[in-house]
């Protein structure tokens, strides 16, 4: 009988062990489209190949159709939107949005849909599966859809003859050990996505140039960015920049992209892009492709934009881990909107239109380093907002502070004999200032709980940075950069929660940080 009950609790805890390992499901994306720049429209198809890596059978998948949170008012954007008196402004001319024509297969059934039960989440569907999909198995999910872009006031849309597709395509909600993360568009709070491949193929009229997640697969029209953009890079003040002319024959043309462990899809389209490219050699060796997509202004800051990408390239991959795509992307946003950027992985979008040089750099750094935090560490940045732009903001005030003396917080307000102090020096001096602003949310806060996008933004972005310069002072700059690169290389593509990065930490500081992370649940002060 002994010997029996040995045998169960040791088998009970085998099974206790691989319920809890870690998995994460994976997608293949097959995505053609075509775009009428007349109407403001995105029509196509795209099937998905979904793994179920879990240990649970699933009888059904929640999809995210975002485009239909642009549809009215009764959605849970513009709820959001209309509650906050800053962001309410975007409000006052704009064009809906939504999505159709979706007719949802699986392995070539038929497969029912499903509202969301919350009136609000439009922008959310159920499909039911025909066959549940046990674990380890896959499934073919395929449907077309027709998307009317909005104005832009919200990532995405169109505006000054510019195209941006973010958030358009239909994609599976994440489903982890916490369960489905069926969550609706806002605007103020962010994503949390599957890991995934793309192949996607864009037709659009002939003389636009584009900027998209992944690999130009189409090679005429990769070697004419190339040799446009290498020439603008090394005659970055020539006024009369080479601009690009289509070296492919008829009205339209098809583009073809490829990318790999990603989380997400964007691409940004516009007649009157001025390329720059260039190549980024990192310490191990290996090079990837540098692009920056602009427009022709006066004076714009952005001549020298290509220097400013490979430069955030260089520092986070030294501080965090190296850069582990084959390219990377700033691109700038209509002049109608000054938002400041949004980010996808390899590509972001930049809407400063009237930045200083150095400002515009710190924004692409910012934007440019949430290819680490977001996309190779894809964090829940709903839920944990500070693991995405606040740990990415402790690194943009190092950089500004180290590059130029300032803080984007503060912009012109730094007196001028404070930005004369040495960098050390300088970052107690601003963390000082940025401690006695109150802030009363806790870190973890989720990002529909914030009252306000000044709270959010002082939260999820400052204090969080200010947390971290807390452990700096205690450990010390390089200390933390190793802790850093022990947790991007046990993560890396991967979705880390707050107990992994602090197991991770842990592990390369040798020593217990509860109460340090306990301050990610206090409000108020972190110092009182």
């Amino acid at each position: 009988m002994k010997k029996i009950i040995l045998l169960i609790v040791l088998f009970a805890g085998k099974y206790s062990l691989a319920q809890n390992a870690y998995w994460q499901q994976y997608l293949h994306y097959s995505i053609d489209v075509q775009l009428n720049d007349q109407d403001k429209t995105i029509t196509g198809s795209e099937t998905i190949v979904y793994k179920n890596n879990s240990p649970e059978m699933l009888s059904f998948i929640w999809f995210h159709i975002y485009p239909n949170a642009y549809k009215d008012e009764s959605t849970a954007l513009f709820q959001q939107l209309n509650n906050d008196p800053e962001r309410k402004e975007k409000l006052k001319k704009y064009s809906p949005g939504y999505i159709t024509n979706l007719a949802f297969t699986a392995n070539g059934t038929p497969a029912k849909t499903e509202p969301h039960p919350n009136q609000q989440y439009i922008d959310i569907i159920k499909v039911v599966l025909p066959v549940p999909l046990q674990p380890g198995d896959s499934v073919s999910i395929a449907t077309p859809f027709k998307v009317l872009l909005p104005s832009y006031f919200s990532r995405s849309g169109f505006a000054d003859g510019e195209f941006m597709a973010c958030q358009w395509y239909p994609k599976p909600a994440v489903f982890d050990k916490d369960g489905w993360h069926e969550m609706p568009y806002l605007d103020m709070g962010e994503f949390y996505s599957e890991y995934a491949s793309y192949k996607v193929n864009i037709t659009l009229p002939a003389a636009y140039v584009v900027s998209a997640t992944g690999v130009l697969q189409t090679p005429q029209e990769a070697e004419s960015y190339k040799a446009i953009g290498s020439y603008n890079a090394a005659n970055p003040r020539d006024k009369n920049p080479r601009m690009y002319q289509t070296t492919l024959s008829g009205q339209n043309k098809t583009l073809s992209y490829y990318a790999d462990s990603v989380p997400d899809f964007a691409w940004f389209a516009d007649k009157k892009f001025v390329i720059q490219y260039d190549t980024i050699q990192l310490a191990s060796s290996k090079i990837i492709d540098a692009f920056t997509f602009y427009h022709n202004n006066k004076n714009t800051p952005w001549s020298g934009s290509i220097g400013f990408v490979k430069d955030a390239v260089h520092h986070y991959s030294r501080w965090i881990g190296e850069y582990d795509y084959p390219l990377v992307q700033a691109v700038e946003g209509p002049k109608n909107n000054s938002s400041g950027g949004m980010e996808y992985p390899t590509v972001t979008l930049i809407t400063s239109p009237d930045a200083k040089p150095e400002t515009l750099d710190a924004v692409i750094t910012h934007e440019v380093g949430h290819n680490w935090f977001m996309a190779m560490l894809g964090t829940n940045e709903r839920d944990h907002a500070w693991m995405d732009e606040g740990l990415n903001s402790y690194y943009q005030f190092r950089y500004e502070a180290e590059k130029y003396r300032i803080n984007s917080v503060f912009g012109d307000k730094i007196p001028k004999e404070v930005m004369k102090l040495n960098e050390a020096d300088f970052q107690a001096t601003v963390y000082g200032a940025l401690e006695k602003i109150p802030v009363e949310p806790a870190l973890e806060t989720t990002s529909a709980n914030f009252k306000s996008s000044d709270d959010y933004a002082l939260t999820a972005y400052v204090k969080t940075a200010e947390w971290m310069y807390l452990l700096e002072q205690s450990v010390g700059m390089e200390k933390v950069d190793s802790a850093f690169k022990n947790y991007f290389h046990l993560w890396k593509f991967k979705h880390p929660q707050p107990s992994d990065m602090k197991v991770a930490f842990e592990q390369s500081l040798n020593g217990s940080l509860n109460t340090f992370f306990d301050l990610i649940n206090k409000q108020g002060s972190l110092t009182e």
